[in-house]
């Protein structure tokens, strides 16, 4: 299974997800570090808020106010698992909550003296006083045994995880013990009223993250959008090339695929010349033959006829194909159309001077062809010039959008053509009339373009009375 998108966009949002998850994930530990000890310490001054009440209680012989006490309000009673005790010189002092933290209490302060236990005796190793050290070991060894038997008595309830603070008061007859103790939950409590809005504060600053990658993402990838769309006008004939005003990321990628066009139409140029030249050389003498072959006597069973017509359709059709388009090369370019058919019926109107013709054209002015504009004179020539000769003084042209095709209708008043005759016109070398020069490859010619360029040519009876040739283009 693919983890790593294969898209830019998919790379980025990745690492951009995964980079801010660990940053969030590593701020909200830190957070929570910070929280913890800032609970303690709210906790703590909390506790010492109520050793201070309960240490007016206490007089300078360390004996224990009680009224006072009681007059010091509820904050120092039982309220909520809070408990707390005043060891006084006189006896012991405690709320009614103290007797269920006995247990943790007794384990706490065995705890304590193991500790200092263990670190007198290793005071008394630095000195060099090792009888001092023995018997401190000693008495360290008792008091983590007395330790370890309260540790292994039976809980009689679920009072674990107490959080003590103490105090010790010096007095004229001796030091007083204040403790205070909160149920371990006072801390989770505190520390989740905190750390609530403080979550929820980091959820929405990665929600605001999560937008402003996804922002960042599509502003900074727009160039590369700009760039397709600059790409495919290129293949549709609707650019020649991509403009450089890019990005600097983008600049040399450009000039590249700059580069890459002029070659490709560079090549396509030489190409077409040899194919031009190709086609003049061989199309006359392959006519010229298929003429011949024609005459009575010459080809009695038409099987070299039929071969000839064979070898002259293959030549015409791959000859067609290489000028239609050449691999790697640029789309073919979009023709305004109406321009096109002006330039070719002005210099018509000049060859055929002597018929006195002014065709009526209805081309709208947006129309555009994608085509070579080679191939593009050469069928609406052809076509032109064969209404030119056949009409009786009317010629008319018109174009229209239908779909993704722009069908150009030629029409003229002429003697037209059946529907037998229209379909031997497209067959190569079929002349209809002997009169004239001509070897009769100009309609079938027009039509194989125009199927090489996606579209057609189709005979059939004009509105005026004569031919229609209806030539059909992708637009």
């Amino acid at each position: 299974m693919r983890v790593i998108p294969q898209s830019i966009r998919g790379r980025l949002l990745l690492g951009a997800l995964v980079f801010t998850g660990a940053a969030l994930l590593l701020a909200s530990v830190s957070i929570g570090e910070v929280l913890d000890r800032f609970v303690r310490r709210g906790l703590d001054e909390r506790l010492d808020t109520q050793i201070a009440l309960l240490a007016h209680a206490v007089g300078p012989d360390g004996r224990v106010n009680r009224p006072l006490l009681q007059e010091i309000g509820p904050f120092t009673l039982h309220h909520r698992g809070w408990a707390w005790r005043i060891e006084g010189t006189d006896g012991s002092v405690s709320s009614n909550m103290i007797q269920r933290y006995e247990r943790e209490l007794e384990e706490a302060r065995q705890a304590r003296r193991a500790e200092r236990a263990r670190r007198r005796a290793e005071e008394a190793e630095r000195r060099g006083d090792i009888q001092e050290r023995d018997r401190i070991r000693d008495e360290a060894r008792e008091r983590e045994r007395a330790l370890e038997e309260w540790r292994r008595r039976p809980r009689s309830d679920s009072t674990e995880g107490l959080y003590v603070r103490r105090w010790r008061k010096p007095s004229t007859a001796g030091p007083v013990t204040i403790t205070v103790v909160a149920p371990r939950e006072a801390v989770d409590r505190m520390r989740w009223a905190i750390a609530t809005p403080l979550l929820l504060s980091v959820a929405a600053l990665g929600g605001f993250l999560l937008v402003s990658t996804l922002l960042q993402l599509s502003v900074g990838l727009r160039p590369l959008a700009r760039l397709r769309g600059s790409l495919a006008a290129v293949r549709g004939g609707a650019a020649t090339r991509v403009p450089e005003d890019q990005p600097a990321e983008l600049r040399e990628v450009v000039g590249e695929l700059n580069a890459l066009l002029d070659e490709n139409e560079a090549a396509l140029t030489r190409a077409r010349g040899h194919v031009s030249n190709l086609a003049h050389g061989l199309k006359t003498p392959l006519a010229t033959l298929a003429v011949r072959l024609a005459e009575p006597g010459r080809d009695p069973d038409g099987e070299l006829a039929t071969l000839v017509g064979q070898i002259d359709q293959s030549i015409r059709h791959h000859l067609g194909r290489a000028r239609a388009a050449s691999p790697g090369a640029p789309g073919q370019p979009q023709v305004p159309l109406r321009a096109a058919i002006e330039g070719l019926a002005g210099a018509l109107a000049r060859i055929h001077a002597d018929r006195g013709v002014t065709p009526e054209l209805d081309i709208p002015a947006d129309l555009s062809v994608k085509c070579d504009p080679q191939d593009l004179d050469e069928m609406l020539g052809n076509l032109l010039d064969n209404a030119w000769r056949w009409t009786s003084g009317r010629i008319a042209v018109s174009a229209a959008q239908d779909g993704g095709v722009i069908r150009i209708a030629i029409d003229d008043d002429g003697p037209g053509l059946t529907d037998e005759a229209a379909t031997r016109a497209l067959v190569p070398g079929q002349r209809l009339d002997e009169r004239g020069d001509g070897h009769g490859f100009g309609l079938p010619i027009a039509r194989e373009l125009a199927e090489l360029h996606g579209g057609g040519l189709e005979l059939s009876r004009s509105p005026l009375g004569g031919l229609r040739a209806t030539l059909a283009l992708p637009g």
